[in-house]
């Protein structure tokens, strides 16, 4: 009988663990590519998310952001996690695959693991090792952190320390109108800085200005240019003929989408002018969840739409007890968004004698609950509308002159 080792045929034994590996379907992973993975087991089976899991350690370990130490009896460590999100362009197509390194703060102890959450002097707490992440020479040792990690307690507060420190050491100085606005004047140009978290833009009147500060920004922290501003935030900018056009397409694209109405029929206002909204008509929601997560949303969506302001003001007063008329409302909303996609903000050049204008206008007892006045007012820098506000008031005027004259003050 002739057998192959007979023949001089012979193979390499590859020893295993007896994990049954199959090959992943090509349609599972065109499914992983445009999907959020929940865990880092499910990321571990994407090339993609590896890569980016790989890139975010790489930039910790650049940072020396820790460094590997023997666990300690008198030290609680703070575990972490991975947290995944696609990052998108404003057409919707992916722009890279971003894994961030997170540690679950919400399991530090007060008084144990930090003392003021915005204390300038940041005491370094204990994490794990990173999963997945193992140096194979310490399996058993803990990260000692030098600089902050995403998700403890004193992390926003101690970014924002460093990143101010540095610019006001090059001439930045804070805005007494907003806090994240730092402004740069040299002789007659002049930068401004926006930040955003760990976003951040810059505009100003010089581009060589600009483009050196950035490579000074780049030299002190680890940054990635992301060139002209065109997406930030779920707000598309366009820029034609020396004037932007703001909106968030995108973004409500997307809103109609996840409430199944993207292919409803479009309503010609937001609200309906009768009957009024009540705190007591209509049946209890069985889940207030997806009323108040699309209420939200429909929050974040007046950043560009200032024709929805009103009427989203509206069904935000009903968010702590919903009923099926709140609902009805707000999903009008929504079919009004729907007829009014590529609506927002064109901002024009403006002259430097440009005046503010303000108007303001109120209702005298609108709410049929409470009978407060609704506060409405718009702010104008020569023809741009840079603010505006739709607010319940917070006491009863007796008059409607009263009412009008609590906007005006508020305005």
């Amino acid at each position: 009988m002739g057998t192959r080792l007979r023949d001089g045929i012979t193979q390499p034994k590859h020893h295993t663990n007896g994990t049954i590996r199959y090959p992943i379907p090509r349609a599972l992973l065109t499914v992983l590519e445009n999907t959020e993975p929940t865990c880092f087991s499910q990321a571990t089976t994407h090339p993609k998310w590896c890569a980016a899991m790989s890139e975010e350690i790489n930039a910790l370990l650049r940072n020396k952001t820790w460094s590997l130490v023997p666990p300690s009896s008198n030290h609680t460590p703070v575990e972490c996690k991975w947290v995944f999100r696609i990052k998108r362009n404003s057409d919707g197509t992916i722009e890279r695959y971003k894994a961030r390194l997170v540690a679950k703060g919400y399991h530090q102890c007060p008084g144990i693991d930090y003392s003021e959450t915005f204390s300038p002097v940041v005491k370094p707490p204990i994490i794990r090792t990173p999963p997945g992440f193992v140096d194979p020479a310490h399996p058993h040792h803990v990260c000692k952190l030098h600089k902050s990690l995403y998700g403890l307690k004193q992390a926003p507060r101690a970014w924002l320390i460093r990143i101010s420190t540095f610019l006001l050491s090059v001439g930045f100085h804070r805005s007494l109108a907003d806090s994240s606005l730092f402004i740069l004047r040299h002789a007659s140009r002049t930068m401004f800085l926006l930040l955003y978290v760990d976003d951040i833009v810059i505009t100003g009147s010089d581009s060589s200005l600009l483009q050196t500060f950035i490579a000074l920004l780049g030299h002190n922290f680890d940054i990635k240019d992301l060139s002209p501003l065109s997406y930030f935030l779920g707000l598309q900018v366009h820029s034609q003929d020396g004037a932007l056009h703001l909106n968030q397409l995108q973004y409500a694209h997307d809103l109609l989408q996840k409430s199944n109405l993207i292919h409803a029929q479009p309503a010609p206002t937001p609200l309906a002018a009768k009957p009024l909204l009540t705190a007591t008509k209509g049946a209890l929601l069985d889940s207030p969840t997806e009323y108040c997560e699309l209420v939200g949303s429909l929050q974040y969506l007046t950043l560009t739409r200032p024709d929805i302001s009103f009427a989203v003001n509206t069904v935000a007063q009903f968010m702590s007890s919903p009923r099926s008329t709140h609902m009805v409302a707000v999903k009008r909303i929504l079919r009004y968004v729907k007829g009014t996609l590529d609506f927002g903000l064109t901002f024009q050049p403006q002259h430097a004698s440009s005046r503010l204008l303000v108007y303001s206008d109120a209702d005298w007892a609108g709410c049929p609950d409470l009978l407060r006045s609704t506060t409405g007012y718009l702010i104008y820098l020569g023809s741009n509308l840079i603010s505006w506000c739709s607010k319940k008031q917070p006491t009863v005027s007796r008059s409607s002159a009263e009412s009008e004259y609590r906007t005006l003050a508020h305005a």
